[in-house]
């Protein structure tokens, strides 16, 4: 059995996006870029939703061949189009970049995923994690709080029909103040 991970970026009031999708506040130190590519070259399958998708394909395929990009940022590039990724979509008709697009229903793929595979896999985009939590499909949760309130946007969280009991299992600083909390929930 996979373990499903939702890890991203969170505001301190709860926001993975401000108003507008706005992610200006979220900019990582050095230390925390590290961490988010390790993450990403020992990730074994990412599932994103769809504008999680739009924005990383938007950048990380070409990233490593931007003028002054860092040496950092060509590890990260290389690292993200090697990593297997599944993107749920019901609008897109084609991704790229070692993706497949699955436009039917996505709690089933991700369980049978989970069944299958046995990979660790991380999921990403508020919207697709929040189906997964809804399912009880999540079976960690990774949050990197940032220490800014953006009063409102897109939350981390979602609402649930029932309580999901945790325990952490990892806290972790990084500079300026930003706080890594890793919890697992328990069944």
């Amino acid at each position: 059995m996979g373990k499903l991970t939702f890890a991203m970026n969170v505001s301190l009031d709860g926001y993975v996006a401000a108003p507008g999708g706005d992610l200006g506040w979220s900019v990582p130190s050095d230390e925390l870029f590290q961490f988010w590519s390790d993450r990403v070259g020992a990730t074994g399958l990412a599932l994103y939703g769809r504008k999680l998708w739009e924005g990383m394909s938007s950048h990380w395929p070409t990233a490593d061949q931007q003028p002054g990009a860092t040496a950092a940022h060509i590890e990260y590039a290389l690292r993200w189009r090697n990593m297997p990724k599944v993107v749920f979509s019901s609008t897109l008709s084609a991704v790229d970049w070692n993706a497949r697009l699955v436009t039917g229903d996505a709690v089933a793929e991700i369980a049978r995923l989970k069944a299958d595979d046995g990979a660790s896999m991380d999921i990403g985009g508020a919207t697709l994690a929040a189906a997964a939590m809804r399912a009880g499909l999540v079976d960690e949760y990774l949050m990197v709080t940032i220490p800014v309130l953006v009063g409102g946007g897109t939350p981390f969280f979602t609402a649930l029909d029932n309580w999901v009991n945790l325990s952490l299992v990892e806290t972790r600083t990084f500079p300026d103040g930003v706080l890594l909390t890793r919890y697992q929930t328990r069944h």
